[in-house]
C-alpha cells in the first residue's frame, strides 16, 4: 500500500501539471525553454552526467532497456528514464533496475513546489528533472534517456549524449511530428548532437536521405544498425522478429560503447538480455501471461508495432485467436482496425484513463468492421469471458494502449 503522501505527490504532479498520459496531445510542450529553465532551477545536473539518448517510432522501450542491463551486468551504475508507466510513476525512473523510492519523489515534489516558477511545466518535464536529480544523487555513470515524442523539441533533448540511437520512423503523432515518414525523420532526427555517433536501427531510402543530411551538418559519425552484419550468438529475450531487430541495433551500440566500456563484453551481454526483467522492471512487449490458452499482453498501439505484433502471433498461434482490444482516442483506429486478422474473434473495451475510446465510439468501429466478439465496459470482465469459451491451443492477445494492461495490475 503505497504512503499516502506518496499517493498525495503523485495526485500533485497529474493535477498540477498537464501530463500526455492524462489529457492527451494538449500537454505536448514544442519548446526546450521550459525544460532548460528547470535545469537553471536545480544547477544544470544535466551537465554533470554522461547520457545515452534513444528515440524512434517502436522500440525505444525495448532498446532502452536492453542497453540497460548490458550495462548493468558490466558493472555500470546504470540510470534508466521511459515512458509511460503502466502501474506506478516510478517504474519511469530507475538505477540498475530498482525504482525511484517514494521519499524521493514526494520530497522533490514539495520542494519544487517550493521553487517560484513563472511559468507551467508539463508533467514531463518535472519527470525528466526529477530523474535527472535522483541520477545525480546516485552517482550514475551512465543514463539512458528514451524520448517521450519526437525528438527534436523533446524536453529530453537538453542533454549532451556520448551516443544516440534511432530505432526506426513510422507515422504517428502527425499533430505534432508531420505527415510524411521524411519531416517524422527529421523530428527524430532532432537528437543527432554535433561530433556525436548515432546510431539508425531501421531506414527507408527518404529517411535515410534525411539522416545523412543532419548528420552531415552536425559532423556526427552515422551508423546504420542494419547494414552490420552480425554473428548470431545473441537471442533475444522478447517475442516477435522486430525485437529481433532491437536487439540487432543494442548490439551494434554495445560494440561501439565497449571503448569506453571495458567490461561490456559477451557475457555480460549473455546476463544482461537473461536477466532484462530484474535489471530493468521491462515488461508488457508480448508478455506470456499464461499459456493454455496463450495469453499475452502487449503495448504496441500504432499501427507500425500492431502490425508487427500480429506477424509474431500468426507464427504462435495454433488455434483460434481472440483480441481484446482497447485504445486511446487519439489514434487512426480504422487503420489499425484492419490489419487484424478475419479469422480473429475481435473483443472491444474501453478502460478506465479518460482518453479511452467511449463506448459510442467502439460501437462505430464494431459495426464498420463486423467484429465477432463483444464490447465492455470492464476489460478484466472481458478478459475472463473469453477465458471461458477460449480452448487450451487457442491465443488471446491483450494490447492497444499501456492504459488498458495497466487495468489489469
Amino acid at each position: 500500500m503505497p504512503d499516502k503522501s506518496y499517493s498525495d505527490s503523485i495526485n500533485w504532479l497529474f493535477d498540477q501539471f498537464p501530463a500526455f498520459q492524462i489529457v492527451g496531445p494538449s500537454a505536448y510542450k514544442p519548446t526546450l525553454d521550459n525544460t532548460r529553465a528547470l535545469c537553471s532551477l536545480y544547477n544544470h545536473p544535466e551537465k554533470e552526467l554522461k547520457f545515452i539518448h534513444v528515440a524512434g517510432t517502436n522500440g525505444k522501450g525495448s532498446t532502452s532497456s536492453m542497453l540497460a542491463s548490458i550495462l548493468t551486468e558490466a558493472g555500470e551504475t546504470v540510470g534508466l528514464f521511459t515512458s509511460p508507466h503502466i502501474i506506478d510513476f516510478r517504474e519511469r525512473i530507475r538505477v540498475n533496475g530498482e525504482m525511484i523510492p517514494e521519499k524521493f519523489v514526494i520530497d522533490f515534489s514539495k520542494n519544487i513546489q517550493s521553487k517560484n516558477i513563472s511559468f507551467s511545466p508539463s508533467f514531463f518535464e518535472i519527470s525528466f528533472l526529477m530523474a535527472l536529480n535522483y541520477f545525480k544523487e546516485q552517482a550514475c555513470s551512465i543514463c539512458i534517456i528514451e524520448t517521450g515524442l519526437g525528438g527534436r523539441l523533446d524536453a529530453t533533448n537538453v542533454i549532451s549524449p556520448i551516443l544516440s540511437i534511432i530505432t526506426n520512423i513510422g507515422i504517428e503523432h502527425t499533430q505534432f511530428l508531420g505527415n510524411t515518414l521524411e519531416e517524422i525523420a527529421g523530428e527524430k532526427a532532432g537528437i543527432i548532437k554535433n561530433n556525436t555517433p548515432t546510431i539508425i536501427g531501421e531506414t527507408t531510402p527518404t529517411t535515410k536521405v534525411v539522416f545523412n543530411k543532419i548528420a552531415l551538418e552536425r559532423n556526427s559519425e552515422l551508423v546504420f544498425s542494419e547494414e552490420i552484419s552480425l554473428s548470431d550468438e545473441f537471442t533475444s529475450p522478447l517475442l516477435g522478429d522486430y525485437q529481433s531487430k532491437n536487439l540487432h541495433t543494442v548490439i551494434v551500440a554495445c560494440n561501439l560503447l565497449s571503448n569506453g566500456f571495458k567490461n561490456i563484453n559477451k557475457h555480460a551481454i549473455s546476463l544482461g538480455l537473461k536477466n532484462l526483467t530484474q535489471n530493468t522492471g521491462f515488461f508488457g512487449r508480448l508478455q506470456v501471461i499464461q499459456k493454455a490458452p496463450l495469453l499475452l499482453f502487449d503495448v504496441s498501439h500504432n499501427a507500425d508495432g500492431i502490425k508487427a505484433t500480429i506477424e509474431t502471433i500468426s507464427k504462435l498461434n495454433k488455434g483460434r485467436l481472440f483480441i481484446l482490444y482497447g485504445s486511446s482516442a487519439d489514434k487512426n483506429i480504422d487503420e489499425i482496425a484492419k490489419l487484424f486478422p478475419k479469422n480473429a474473434i475481435v473483443t472491444l473495451t474501453t478502460f478506465s484513463n479518460v482518453r479511452s475510446l467511449s463506448v459510442q465510439q467502439l460501437d462505430v468501429l464494431y459495426q464498420k468492421f463486423n467484429f465477432t466478439g463483444k464490447i465492455y465496459t470492464n476489460p478484466q470482465k472481458a478478459l475472463k469471458e473469453i477465458q471461458i469459451i477460449a480452448n487450451k491451443e487457442d491465443t488471446i492477445l491483450v494490447f492497444g494502449s499501456f492504459f488498458l494492461l495497466s487495468d489489469f495490475f
